[in-house]
Order: C-alpha cells, then sequence, then structure tokens
C-alpha cells in the first residue's frame, strides 16, 4: 500500500474490476440513486445523464442540456443498461444490488440479472432533475484530471483532516 494511502484518513476502495471510460465516464451511487454519464453511440459531443432510483427503481434519461432520451419511454433505454453494467465493475454486483434493493433470488447478481428484476417491477419514468446537479460533478471530476500533479493542498478538498491532527 503507497504511503498516501497508508497516511490518508479516507480509505481508498479500488473498483471492483478495471472498466473502460470511452462509454461510461461517470458512475456513482448518490442520493439514493445509481447515476452518471454515458456517452451517445451516434453522435460523439453528446452525452446522456441516466439515473436508477433505488428501491422504486423510477428511471430518467437525458442529454445533457435536459432534451428526453428517445429509448427511455416506458422501460431502460441502453444508456441504463451501459449505466448498470458499468456500476456493477465498478462497485461490484453485490453492493449496486444492495444499494438498489434489487434482490435477485436464487442467483448471483449481475448486471443482467439487475436489468431483468429492476425491469420486472415496471418502474416508472421518473423525473430528470438531477440531471444538471450529475453532470455538474462529472465536468468538476474532469476538472481535476486537468490539473497539474503536486503535493500542495487543494483548496476545493480542505475538508480532510490533516494527517495526525488532534480533534
Amino acid at each position: 500500500m503507497p504511503v498516501w494511502e497508508r497516511s490518508s484518513t479516507a480509505r481508498v476502495v479500488p473498483p471492483a474490476r478495471p472498466r473502460k471510460l470511452a462509454k461510461v465516464p461517470f458512475v456513482e451511487l448518490a442520493d439514493g440513486r445509481l447515476q452518471g454519464v454515458v456517452s451517445s453511440g451516434s453522435d460523439t459531443g453528446r452525452v446522456y445523464v441516466s439515473s436508477v432510483a433505488a428501491g422504486t427503481y423510477a428511471f430518467a434519461c437525458s442529454t445533457n442540456n435536459n432534451r428526453p432520451c428517445g429509448g427511455a419511454r416506458g422501460s431502460f433505454c441502453n444508456h441504463i443498461r451501459a449505466l448498470v453494467g458499468e456500476a456493477v465493475l465498478q462497485y461490484g454486483a453485490g453492493r449496486v444490488a444492495r444499494y438498489l434493493k434489487a434482490d435477485t433470488p436464487g442467483t448471483e447478481p449481475d448486471a443482467p440479472a439487475l436489468v431483468a428484476t429492476m425491469t420486472a417491477a415496471r418502474p416508472a419514468q421518473g423525473d430528470t432533475s438531477a440531471a444538471a446537479p450529475v453532470f455538474s460533478r462529472f465536468l468538476r471530476h474532469l476538472a481535476y484530471l486537468e490539473r497539474e500533479p503536486t503535493t500542495l493542498p487543494v483548496p476545493e478538498l480542505h475538508w480532510f483532516p490533516p494527517t495526525r491532527a488532534v480533534a
């Protein structure tokens, strides 16, 4: 384990398996939803913000400028299916299933089993109000990739307590 990770107060959880970021560059389990940014298959300049609510599986999918996804009419679109698949790679199927409260009886959960379980519940289409904050977090993550490497403190991360500090 590297020195910075041993001295960190926040544990770094490695991905369950490595994943490629071209199709789904951003995925998170947050705000009671599985949510993320999915690249368009037909237009390289377009991305979709997709989400699935925990428990109800209400889903939403729209472009980054709030235009509705043409495939998310009454059922999960391919963007949401890709999001679930990448979430399983990032966090592991068990963790995603627990977070979404998706019980896959008799099978070890995987992405197709999770999608099948959620689809069988006939979820409603949710609102796209979460798209703007999710896309904003994605852009903020991209900004960190453009920063020069440094060992100096990053002001936006000031909420991490210094190591060996007495509270």
